[in-house]
């Protein structure tokens, strides 16, 4: 079979359309210099992997030679892996967003030879369908107005061109300010409305389709721990539950799919990103950490034990996600019927089985096919036997056919698992977790590093070619500061500060932008200050500002920090939803931000970081004393191992337990010695 451009390229998205008869190119200037020596505009199409209505669009429209010789005859066509450039995608994301529809995957831009879009849109099927226009009517239409009504297309042009403009310009007005800074406690007020608004039966935000929402429940999680607001723990609580009783949670895997196409977490959209299981492990993991709930920890064991299975290249990088689809079938490999269940189980233990996993006759997916989920109570002895159950259902299906896997590693998703890992070993003590973060981190340092220190945005068989953007360096920079938290090698601490001064000098121009200064040359430049299914750059940057700040005393951090807190202050209050993960970050400085110096034999003070490890602190910064310039002048007490919890360069008399410091942690004053 003939093969296109595509079929040299290294992301896997891009392969999966090497044999379409469309006459694809790359991203690349190359693409855009033929646009204009034919006069043709451009069709971009942005997706990825695993995503599964990109295959539907590749099967329905890419692989039509109707559709496709419509595409070669009058557009220069340009597919884009989102993961590879996701620079990219936020610039154009907007497009469909300004016309009122809702942004997602496949996207489909059309743009004018110099990267313009006139008219975009999401998943398009090949004919008028589903209330949607057919792509072959948009092809025909969109054409027809390029070569007659090119005049009309300049002011839709212009139109985009002004709303790039307006979306990104966040700087307050004096009056702006000054409105938002009379907000009170705006995290605790996000974090309560989040509370109403979560679904009072199932827990979660919204109905149909249903995300996890990670970093929302972050919020509510630190806004819990420091108001104790029963309503804020109920939320998280039905949030946590419904989610880990649910089908969107592999219940003999482990992991869970990026969302559930309803709202009781019951069927999911099978497809399982790297990005929403990282962060879920680090919310499980700090909700145990807060309540002890041995059924959370069940959870995040679980999920890693499939990322560490499934997910993990054998040199320690982690995978981008799984496919939906297995076979040629959404949700095939993940799906049960009772008669399945009962040839591995027998008629007794399987019929107990579909009933503790709801696997019915009649089925909850499809006809007689099932999606396992939690379906009733079990008691103690149901539940040890439902183990050894699962157990024997999941070496039957690792039978099966799985779902193709996106190989790409990408660098700051690298960083988000890395911190559930962290967040997991310190909640447990299990060193597994953290030689796994370790083995990440170091895959990261030799494969995916600049020789100048900056980092990569992916690796691929030996392969990297994009220069990362702010959430890699952002990512990785708190990851490794976790990391250096979690075993106090100083080489992680020393490296996350070597990533922030990138960020520094690479990303800062009167504020952060999401792609270096000297990046390629885009229609517009983003911020994209939002929070979305994985925290912005921005957000992820404040945070490492302020760990930094209270590591090393240095108000340049702070200051950095306090910049962007006002250049969004407006924006976060009128919007709250979309800045969860940068309110978190203004929680952890405004409630009081503090620091527990460690000084001894690290190896003797064991017991301290035990108590520090075990207990959700999500205001306090951890190091030992030699490794941090604030803990200059802090020593043991008496050959013991000490700590002092720091705040504002002044630190608390020292104790010698565990006990004595969390008492120390829970509130008291901190005065200069």
């Amino acid at each position: 079979m003939m093969t296109n451009r595509l079929a040299t390229e290294t992301s896997p998205y891009l392969r999966q359309h090497a044999e379409n008869p469309v006459d694809w190119y790359p991203w690349c200037e190359e693409a855009f210099r033929r646009a204009r020596d034919d006069d043709k505009p451009v069709l971009l199409s942005v997706g990825y992997a695993t995503c599964h209505w990109c295959h539907v669009m590749a099967h329905e429209s890419f692989e039509n030679p109707r559709i496709a010789g419509l595409m070669n005859d009058r557009f220069i066509s340009i597919k884009v892996d989102r993961q590879e450039r996701p620079d990219l995608d936020d610039i154009y994301q907007k497009v469909p967003q300004m016309m009122g529809q809702g942004g997602g995957w496949p996207l489909t831009v059309f743009l004018t030879p110099q990267g313009e879009p006139f008219y975009g849109g999401t998943y398009f099927p090949p004919d008028d369908r589903y209330g949607r226009p057919g792509l072959a009517r948009v092809l025909l239409s969109l054409s027809e107005a390029w070569t007659h009504r090119r005049e009309a297309l300049r002011d839709t042009i212009e139109q985009f061109q002004q709303g790039f403009r307006q979306l990104d310009d966040t700087v307050l007005s004096r009056e702006d300010a000054e409105e938002a800074a009379e907000v009170q406690d705006l995290p605790a007020q996000t974090a309560l409305a989040l509370a109403r608004n979560t679904d009072p039966t199932h827990g979660g935000l919204g109905g149909a389709p249903k995300f996890p929402n990670a970093s929302a429940y972050d919020l509510v999680l630190r806004i819990c721990q420091r108001t104790h607001e029963p309503a804020l723990l109920d939320a998280l609580e039905r949030t946590l539950d419904g989610m880990a009783a649910g089908g969107i949670h592999d219940q003999l895997g482990g992991g869970f799919a990026r969302y559930s196409v309803d709202e009781r977490w019951a069927v999911p959209h099978f497809e399982k990103m790297l990005y929403d299981n990282g962060q879920l492990v680090t919310l499980y993991a700090n909700a145990y950490r807060l309540t002890g709930k041995q059924a959370w920890r069940r959870v995040f064991e679980g999920t890693i034990a499939y990322i560490v299975r499934d997910m993990t290249h054998p040199d320690g990088g982690f995978y981008a996600g799984e496919d939906a689809d297995s076979e040629g079938e959404e949700g095939r490999f993940y799906v049960w019927t009772a008669p399945e269940v009962k040839a591995v189980l027998g008629e007794s233990e399987g019929a107990l089985a579909c009933r503790a996993y709801g696997v019915t006759e009649g089925g909850n997916f499809e006809p007689g096919r099932s999606v396992l989920q939690r379906a009733v109570t079990l008691t103690p002895l149901e539940e040890a036997r439902l183990e050894g159950w699962r157990e024997r259902l999941l070496a039957a299906r690792a039978q099966r056919v799985r779902p193709g896997r996106d190989d790409n590693i990408l660098a700051g998703w690298n960083g988000l698992m890395i911190q559930g890992l962290c967040a997991a070993y310190q909640a447990t003590g299990n060193p597994a977790h953290l030689a796994a973060a370790r083995r990440a981190a170091s895959f990261i340092q030799d494969k995916l590093t600049m020789p100048d220190g900056g980092v990569y945005r992916y690796w691929k068989d030996g392969t990297v070619k994009v220069p990362g953007f702010l959430e890699d360096y952002a990512f990785l920079a708190n990851a490794l500061i976790d990391l250096y938290e979690s075993c106090f090698d100083r080489r992680y601490l020393d490296r996350a500060a070597e990533l922030v001064a990138l960020i520094i000098d690479n990303f800062w121009d009167d504020g952060l932008y999401f792609t270096p200064n000297d990046g390629e040359p885009l229609i517009h430049r983003p911020r994209a200050p939002h929070d979305g299914a994985w925290p912005s750059g921005i957000s992820a940057s404040v945070f490492s500002f302020l760990r930094l700040h209270e590591l090393s005393g240095e108000d340049r951090y702070r200051d950095l920090a306090e910049h962007e807190f006002q250049r969004y202050r407006a924006a976060a209050s009128a919007a709250p939803a979309g800045f969860v993960h940068f309110l978190a970050a203004a929680d952890f400085a405004q409630r009081g931000a503090f620091g527990i110096i460690l000084a001894g034999d690290k190896a003797a003070a064991a017991a301290l970081v035990e108590s520090v490890h075990r207990t959700y602190l999500p205001a306090r910064v951890l190091a030992f004393a030699e490794d941090v310039p604030v803990g200059q002048g802090r020593l043991p007490v008496d050959g013991r191992p000490a700590a002092y919890v720091c705040r504002h360069r002044a630190c608390s008399a020292p104790v010698t337990s565990g006990e004595a410091l969390l008492e120390r942690c829970a509130g008291v004053t901190v005065s200069p010695q």
